[in-house]
């Protein structure tokens, strides 16, 4: 198969090959009329003459011979360390002496799976999944995240004096961590996300009981009903607020079926644990904020950006809204 922006086709260059030699077209007009360079021209006929018909194919790139690649056996090491350590590049030419890029050709040509693909507890790929229908099943989490103090934080004023002047810190009445500095608090955020659509609902709490664990869910609930999804699956990790009875009478109210990870695999739930990721690093963490109130009235609006404006690379570059047929406001 000739390359996308080659000018000739096989049969272009038997044609051009065929006015050279059969025909004996000079090469300077052969080239003009099939538009390529003389030498160009000058290669094709060559090969025709040697090899006829057949010579007009692409030949491999790849050299006949690699002085200078890596020894056989300094490979099999490489490849030893990877599946028994399950090490990076780095790490691996540290231990044996070599330029991590040297690694990761070997990696490469061995074609072994990157360390995000495996499970580093048994060192097998992680099967992804993905279920057909919005509302097949719904992953919820939640990430605990501290809370900023009035006037910023250390991004805004520096490590050695971010918050020490703000009212927080000027509160003698507030509690105090272990190494003198005033403990501000921390918010919850409660997410769920949609397997299939990647729809995301999200709510800062002050806590994470089961009280308020029940409530978030009944609220998001509420939103993908409103957006034409019918839940019948959730799962969750093995926190304490879903284990509790709260929560499974509430789930089975509604004729939904609870499922938990196993313990330890918080890869299980791997599709809110990286919106996790995605929020802290696209809003909580995306701009030195001046307040813990300007954080959180910044929320509504990313959240709105990443359900129907942000691509996403699982889903093709499109947003989560492409995927729920029935959802409202895609264009606002």
């Amino acid at each position: 198969m000739p390359h996308p922006n080659a000018p000739l086709t096989e049969t272009g260059r038997l044609r051009l090959a065929r006015c050279v030699v059969d025909d004996g077209w000079p090469l300077r007009r052969a080239a003009e009329r099939f538009q390529v360079a003389v030498t160009t021209a000058k290669r094709w006929a060559d090969r025709y003459r040697q090899h006829g018909a057949a010579g007009m194919n692409d030949r491999p790139s790849r050299p006949h011979h690699s002085p200078a690649r890596t020894p056989t056996r300094t490979e099999r090491r490489i490849v030893k360390v990877r599946i028994l350590r399950r090490w990076g590049p780095a790490r691996i030419g540290y231990l044996l002496g070599l330029h991590p890029s040297t690694v990761h050709r070997v990696l490469s040509r061995y074609r072994l799976a990157r360390l995000r693909h495996l499970d580093r507890a048994t060192g097998r790929p992680i099967r992804r999944y993905e279920h057909e229908r919005p509302g097949d099943l719904i992953h919820v989490d939640i990430k605990k995240l501290g809370n900023i103090p009035d006037g910023g934080g250390h991004k805004v004023r520096g490590r050695q004096t971010g918050g020490r002047n703000s009212s927080a810190h000027r509160d003698p009445s507030r509690p105090r961590t272990r190494h003198g500095r005033p403990n501000l608090g921390y918010g919850y955020l409660h997410n769920a996300v949609d397997d299939h659509s990647r729809l995301a609902y999200t709510e800062i709490l002050p806590d994470e009981s089961k009280h308020s664990a029940v409530a978030f869910w009944q609220r998001a609930l509420a939103y993908f009903t409103r957006c034409g999804i019918t839940v019948h699956r959730v799962l969750t990790d093995n926190g304490s607020c879903y284990r509790s009875r709260l929560w499974r009478d509430i789930l089975t109210s509604q004729g939904i079926t609870h499922k938990r990870t196993r313990p330890y695999r918080p890869q299980t739930n791997g599709k809110v644990e990286r919106y996790n990721r995605t929020l802290l690093e696209e809003w909580a963490y995306a701009r030195p904020y001046t307040s813990e109130t300007e954080r959180r009235r910044a929320l509504p609006r990313w959240l709105h950006t990443y359900n129907h404006h942000r691509g996403h690379t699982a889903l093709g570059g499109h947003p989560p809204a492409s995927r729920v047929p029935n959802l409202s406001g895609q264009n606002s």
